[in-house]
């Protein structure tokens, strides 16, 4: 069976990174949701084996992981002398591993963006983006950094930033954005829909949640739906870019 597909050009709503910071974007989660419904058809497979790639990878980084964990305990290392070097280990490890799945898990998210314009999608679009690791995990670290410190302030300016942030790392893929500059463009461009996104959210999970009670069959639409859900969100902000398309 092929993992590609191949559609029709792209819509004419596609917004852009000026216009999206301006606000001059709109969206209903309704319409979002059903459009996102009529393009999951024939996009299943390659957005599932995509997923499926991604999962073994990142299990067998976990496996390596946590043998080399074990390892390090049972290495015959004074704690008096290193008491931090278990942590400092770990933290290396996990790092590793964000390393390797964040490109992954954007050649899924890319496979929204590119299915939201109607352009051919892959499984093998979560090889395509290792170029962009490192912009990606230190955008993550900063992202957390930053959500931490809301949190730690007030809460609710850790909610909002975890919202205003969802956008970043499609920005680093798609637009090539520094991750400073992508978190500040996801954050002023969301601030202007913040409550609809909030929103989409908490339906988005309330959906996934009824899809996986009866033995997670119903994940094999809604996930590939909400995938390509995110993609539309991001081409009515930002629009989607000629190489993109090409790609």
């Amino acid at each position: 069976m092929p993992d590609m597909v191949n559609n029709q050009p792209a819509p004419d709503n596609a917004g852009s990174i000026e216009k999206g910071m301006s606000g001059d974007y709109a969206f209903s989660i309704r319409a979002v949701l059903s459009e996102a419904w009529q393009k999951t058809n024939g996009a299943k497979w390659p957005v599932h084996l995509g997923f499926l790639y991604y999962f073994l990878i990142v299990l067998a980084l976990i496996i390596v992981t946590m043998v080399a964990s074990m390892a390090l305990m049972t290495a015959p290392v004074d704690p008096l002398a290193e008491p931090t070097a278990p942590i400092i280990m770990q933290l290396i490890l996990q790092l590793g591993i964000n390393l390797i799945a964040l490109p992954m898990m954007m050649g899924v998210v890319m496979m929204g963006i590119k299915r939201s314009v109607d352009a051919p999608i892959s499984a093998n679009l979560v090889f395509t983006y290792f170029q962009k690791m490192f912009s990606l995990l230190l955008a993550m670290i900063m992202i957390y950094i930053m959500v931490i410190i809301g949190l730690l302030l007030l809460v609710l300016p850790g909610i909002y930033l975890m919202v205003a942030y969802y956008m970043a790392l499609p920005l680093i893929v798609e637009k090539g954005l520094s991750p400073w500059q992508a978190m500040e463009v996801s954050r002023k461009t969301i601030s202007h829909r913040w409550f609809r996104m909030l929103g989409f959210f908490i339906v988005a999970s309330i959906l996934i949640t009824i899809s996986m009670i009866p033995l997670g069959i119903g994940l094999i639409w809604t996930l590939p739906m909400f995938i390509i859900a995110y993609g539309i969100l991001y081409r009515n902000m930002f629009g989607v870019e000629a190489t993109t398309l090409a790609s």
